[in-house]
C-alpha cells in the first residue's frame, strides 16, 4: 500500500483559516484533496489535522480525515502521527495549501522512489523564475548523483559567472519511506533546519539518503492574498475540475 497524508492546520499566519477558503465553491483544503485522489499511484488519501473544521469540511464533501494531536511542530509531525496506523512501502507527504497540486506529479514521484530504492527520501526539484524569487520559496542544489545537497530561503547558488544558471525549488511532494519518516521525526532539530527554517535541513544534517529528480510542475503554495486571487483563477480555467 502506498498512501498520501495532507497536513493541515487551521492556524496560518497570513490567511486566517487558509484551508477552509473557498475557490470556486470548494475550500482550499478540498481541492487538495480531491487532486490527490486522481493520483493513480496512491491507494488511500487522508488529511491528517488537529482541527474539527478542517476534518467537517474534507468529510462532507466525500474526503477522509483524520484529527491528530495539536501538539505537533510542523505537518511532517502530523503525517507521522497517522502513518504509524498503516502498513505501508511508502508515505507521500502532499502539502495541503497547494490547491493545482498535480496528480501526475505525484505519481512520477511514487515511480522515481520505487525505482530508486536506496533512498529514504525523494523530494523532486522544480524548475523556478528567480524573478519571482521570496524567502517563502525555498531552493534546492543537488549532484550528480541525483541527491540533494542544501535547502535555503535564500537564492542558491551564487551566480559568479556570466552563464546562466538553473535554479530549482523545493517540491510540494515529498515522499518518505515509513521507517525514515519515522526516524525523522525522533531527531531534534537541527542547526540549520532552525536559521533556514526549513524542515527537511535535519534529514540533510543526520545523513539520510535524499533523492531528486526534476519534476516540471507548476503548482504554487498559496500564502499570501495574491496567490490566492492566483489560484482563484487558475482553477476556474483548469479543466480538471470538471472530474471532482
Amino acid at each position: 500500500m502506498i498512501i498520501a497524508l495532507i497536513p493541515s492546520r487551521l492556524n496560518s499566519k497570513r490567511l486566517k483559516e487558509k484551508p477552509l477558503i473557498e475557490l470556486d465553491g470548494l475550500p482550499l483544503i478540498v481541492h487538495c484533496y480531491k487532486r490527490a485522489r486522481l493520483a493513480k499511484k496512491v491507494d488511500k488519501v487522508i488529511v491528517c489535522t488537529d482541527s474539527n473544521k478542517i476534518k467537517n469540511a474534507v468529510e462532507k464533501h466525500g474526503g477522509i480525515a483524520l484529527l491528530t494531536s495539536n501538539k505537533h511542530k510542523n505537518g511532517t509531525e502530523r503525517i507521522n502521527e497517522v502513518a504509524k496506523k498503516f502498513k505501508t512501502k511508502l508515505i507521500i507527504d502532499v502539502q495541503g495549501d497547494e490547491p493545482l497540486i498535480n496528480p501526475k506529479s505525484i505519481d512520477k514521484v511514487v515511480e522515481f522512489h520505487l525505482k530508486n530504492k536506496k533512498f529514504e527520501i525523494i523530494l523532486p526539484s522544480v524548475p523556478f523564475d528567480i524573478r519571482y524569487d521570496n524567502k517563502n520559496i525555498v531552493k534546492n542544489l543537488f549532484n550528480y548523483k541525483k541527491e540533494i545537497i542544501y535547502l535555503s530561503r535564500s537564492l542558491i547558488p551564487f551566480n559568479n559567472t556570466k552563464k546562466k544558471v538553473k535554479y530549482f525549488k523545493h517540491s510540494s511532494i515529498i515522499s518518505f519511506t515509513k521507517k525514515a519518516l519515522d526516524k525523522f521525526c525522533k531527531l531534534k532539530q537541527s542547526p540549520l533546519e532552525l536559521a533556514e527554517s526549513v524542515e527537511l535541513s535535519r534529514a540533510i544534517e543526520n545523513n539520510f539518503r535524499i533523492g531528486t529528480f526534476i519534476l516540471n510542475d507548476k503548482s504554487f503554495s498559496v500564502d499570501v492574498n495574491y496567490d490566492l486571487l492566483k489560484a482563484i483563477k487558475r482553477i476556474k480555467l483548469d479543466k480538471i475540475r470538471k472530474r471532482y
